[in-house]
């Protein structure tokens, strides 16, 4: 649907040139998003996969493995979109504290946004609402350190930006001037707490993550935050027990289209083409969660029963697969410490699970040796290679 208003333009200075800069209507949109007919069926279907995405917790032994680890991913192709070359693999072996030779400032970056989504997901579960001050405390986490450091970390920015091109002149888009900047997250804000509107809560969450990207309030870090924007409304609007649904890979597998159609609704206020793509963007992401989870669960029980036949010793291998499926990246030094556990009794165990294929040694060092667990890698791996 094309809408008359979008917006407006008005005049800004950035880099010494003038641009028209853009300036989003409030939300919700008018006239209202039609969900009728298919886009309805899309929203039940959606919301029904977000439903078998939330009782995951059913089918693991233990929910927080599955979670450590996919937020791990997450975090990866995140930052991906921005262009880092990080792979889980550097992000876990940079956590291992132990291992050098990983790219610093690309796993820096990816840390930086476990950092804020666990900030985030803290002071939510605490009873803080989730709004502009929670925001700008999650961009302070995520720019802490490294790349943006010095781009006014947890602070709404006080310059002009613009998105694409060589200068502004010649930029793709060119958001609200900084005097506008509060206004309009103001604005969002009311929108998110919003009593009066019934809005589905995916609708919201596809709504608020275009109208972030828009005002692109923070001088770096907009892209990560307002992906981050729609975990945490799924979790507030009570969708989500965790959060599980990451869009990062969807968006990054359509990359082209999905900015084609953020620009659709700038310029037309075709709300409806973007809200379509998020809603089967949800629904795939969440069944592709779901099989994951399936997937890992069926590799554990696999690798318990091959262990468990492995004779003399296969209590304490069992042991130290235990350690592997709540990190899949291990140096043996750190296993010791976390399973509490005599350095040769690790080895040993190590060496029958590399043995029976289901470890594999890393740096080919003989001391501070460094286990992969590469059936639970290579499953979170999939779709993450760099851009």
């Amino acid at each position: 649907m094309r809408r008359e208003t979008v917006g407006t333009y008005t005049r800004s200075l950035a880099g010494g040139e003038t641009v028209r800069a853009f300036v989003p209507a409030p939300l919700p949109p008018t006239p209202p998003i039609d969900l009728g007919g298919s886009r309805q069926t899309l929203l039940e279907r959606a919301t029904l996969a977000l439903g078998r995405l939330d009782s995951v917790s059913l089918l693991l032994p233990d929910p927080q493995l599955f979670l450590y680890a996919y937020v791990r991913r997450e975090a990866v192709l995140s930052s991906q979109i921005e262009g880092t070359q990080s792979s889980l693999s550097d992000l876990l072996l940079f956590e291992l504290d132990e291992v050098p030779g990983v790219p610093f400032d690309d796993v820096l970056e990816v840390s930086n946004y476990i950092a804020a989504l666990e900030h985030g997901m803290a002071r939510l579960r605490e009873g803080f609402p989730l709004c502009n001050r929670l925001l700008r405390e999650m961009h302070e986490k995520l720019m802490a350190r490294g790349r943006g450091s010095d781009k006014a970390p947890g602070a709404f920015r006080r310059s002009q930006n613009w998105i694409g091109g060589t200068r502004p002149g010649n930029a793709q888009f060119v958001p609200p001037p900084p005097q506008e900047v509060e206004t309009c997250m103001a604005a969002l804000e009311s929108f998110i707490h919003g009593e009066a509107d019934t809005s589905p809560v995916l609708l919201k969450a596809a709504l608020a993550h275009v109208q972030f990207e828009t005002i692109h309030p923070f001088l770096d870090g907009n892209g990560r935050l307002g992906r981050l924007l729609i975990a945490l409304l799924l979790y507030q609007g009570g969708l989500l027990a965790q959060p599980l649904l990451y869009l990062s890979l969807y968006f990054k597998q359509h990359r082209a289209v999905y900015y084609q159609l953020l620009d659709r609704v700038r310029t037309e206020g075709d709300w409806e083409a973007w809200v379509d793509f998020f809603l089967e963007g949800v629904e795939q992401t969440a069944n592709g969660a779901v099989q994951t989870a399936r997937r890992l669960v069926a590799l554990f029980q696999q690798d318990v029963l091959r262990t468990q036949a492995a004779g003399r010793g296969a209590a304490n291998a069992l042991r130290v697969l235990d350690a592997l499926r709540r990190r899949p990246i291990y140096s043996l030094r750190q296993l010791c410490r976390d399973a509490s556990m005599a350095f040769p009794t690790a080895s040993k165990a190590m060496q029958t699970l590399t043995t029976l294929g289901i470890a594999r040694e890393l740096t080919g060092q003989r001391r501070n040796r460094v286990f992969v667990y590469d059936g639970y890698l290579n499953i979170l791996n999939e779709g993450g290679a760099p851009l």
